[in-house]
């Protein structure tokens, strides 16, 4: 049984087929349709993503997935990015690359070499796991997997602040003010403070060239579940209650559909939902010793997609015609009610399709971590034909936990989403998948050569 059908819940069911074979038997149970957060919003009959979900170029699980299921790139539309302190843009991108290296390097001496030397450094490392696994190893815990791509360090990463690790390394305060935190306000919403792990990644997908799926990146999901002839049933898991068969642990798997309440049981299980009670009422039973709650709380979180015109004059700019940007990240300053902005393209991108101009009405996403009122609306825009608001617990509160939680709840019962904590993006969901599928594969032929092997970069390279 796979629990959720997101990018997790889909990877996950696609990596256990790969590894078991077509014989396996897959139950994905999700009550709200397949996707997950990959969700879009209709506006004028046209398709949106809902929430900012770039993927970066070194992303192999997901370029791998777009090209079994036959999908393609997303045609890129240019567009200038700013940062913005609530009174004036104080980073302002250009045509030029030269010129906008130049204005940083003004701006802020050479923190930006020194921010993209530590984050390619983390890269670097990180990029092992693919190694990794394409040679069947896996980790039973995320201490484990997180040690083995860069030992202490990375264990370290998830317990100090991105911001500590930057100075440290001769990041200027005024860089992290301004251009970290603008960054991170706009992929999790949250401050410097968030772990230096979890910033790493986010910082990689600023910098580096990044994609979305043409059509729609909720295709992946789909289309991976379409692939292994998954059984899906829509129904929310209430719980799960352990048996035993012939000295081996069977797993009852309780839920509620719209035709009532259910069970069936499994020889494996995997959570793919958040199982904190803050988002869950989920419930373990006969399992000894019991599994304890999850620590932690979430990030609340706004998504309003509206079509409008865009009020330029909160910017700086009286005449519309003469506005250059198409995303605004902002800085952590008190009276700023959203986090970022940007004038989006639909998921399906035709040929002849070009951005709106600034005095046009457009399709603008605006982060923020409250709903926005009627006051603030009118700030961003000078009039709105519609607001779609989406509200999402998306990201851990990174600070409100102080372990990471576990991959392995009991012999043959997995959770997924715990890699969040580590960080949050869909490679990082599918690097999890793969994990689990491997070890839950390798646990059950009882391969533990191939579960929490020590020095697996020899390793890897002897059997090269």
């Amino acid at each position: 049984a796979v629990v959720g059908a997101g990018l997790g819940g889909s990877a996950v069911a696609y990596f256990l087929q790969q590894h078991f074979g077509p014989q396996v038997q897959l139950d994905v149970f999700e009550p709200a349709g397949v996707g997950g957060r990959l969700a879009t919003v209709t506006v004028n009959k046209q398709q949106y993503e809902s929430r900012g979900a770039s993927i970066h170029a070194l992303s192999l699980h997901m370029q791998d997935f777009v090209k079994i299921l036959g999908l393609k790139h997303r045609r890129e539309v240019a567009g200038k990015s700013a940062v913005f302190s609530g009174e004036h843009f104080i980073l302002e991108e250009t045509d030029w690359y030269l010129l906008n290296l130049f204005r940083l390097w003004w701006h802020y001496g050479i923190s930006f070499l020194r921010l993209q030397m530590w984050v390619e450094g983390v890269m670097e490392k990180f990029m092992r796991i693919y190694k990794y696994q394409a040679h069947g190893y896996a980790f039973s815990s995320l201490e484990e997997l997180l040690h083995s791509l860069g030992g202490d360090a990375f264990i370290n990463m998830t317990q100090r602040s991105v911001a500590e690790c930057l100075l440290e390394v001769g990041v200027t305060q005024r860089f992290v003010d301004d251009v970290i935190a603008a960054v991170l306000r706009s992929s999790y919403g949250q401050s410097v403070l968030v772990p230096a792990f979890a910033g790493a990644m986010s910082l990689a997908g600023a910098q580096g060239s990044t994609w979305e799926v043409e059509g729609g990146n909720k295709l992946v999901c789909s289309g991976l579940l379409k692939l292994t002839k998954a059984n899906i049933i829509p129904a929310r898991v209430t719980g799960v209650s352990l048996h035993s068969s012939e000295g081996r642990a069977l797993y009852q798997v309780h839920y509620e559909g719209s035709d009532g309440q259910g069970s069936a049981f499994y020889d494996m299980v995997v959570v793919t939902t958040p199982l904190h009670p803050s988002r869950s009422n989920f419930t373990f039973k006969n399992f000894e010793p019991p599994i304890a709650d999850f620590p932690g709380a979430f990030q609340p979180s706004v998504t309003s997609v509206v079509h409008g015109y865009l009020n330029s004059s909160y910017f700086g700019f009286p005449d519309p015609k003469l506005f250059p940007f198409a995303s605004i990240l902002t800085t952590d300053t008190p009276n700023l009610f959203f986090n970022a902005m940007d004038n989006i393209c639909p998921v399906n991108i035709s040929a002849a399709f070009r951005r709106k101009q600034p005095q046009e009405a457009a399709v603008w996403r605006v982060l923020s971590q409250q709903p926005l009122d009627k006051p603030q609306l009118k700030t961003l825009f000078r009039s709105y034909y519609s607001v779609q608001v989406t509200e999402w617990q998306t990201y851990p509160r990174f600070d409100a936990a102080k372990s990471l939680p576990p991959i392995v709840l009991h012999d043959n019962l997995f959770y997924l989403s715990g890699v969040e904590w580590v960080a949050s993006s869909m490679e990082m969901i599918a690097v999890a998948a793969k994990n689990v599928a491997l070890l839950a594969y390798n646990r059950w032929h009882q391969d533990l050569e191939k579960i929490d092997q020590k020095d697996l970069m020899h390793k890897v390279k002897t059997e090269l």
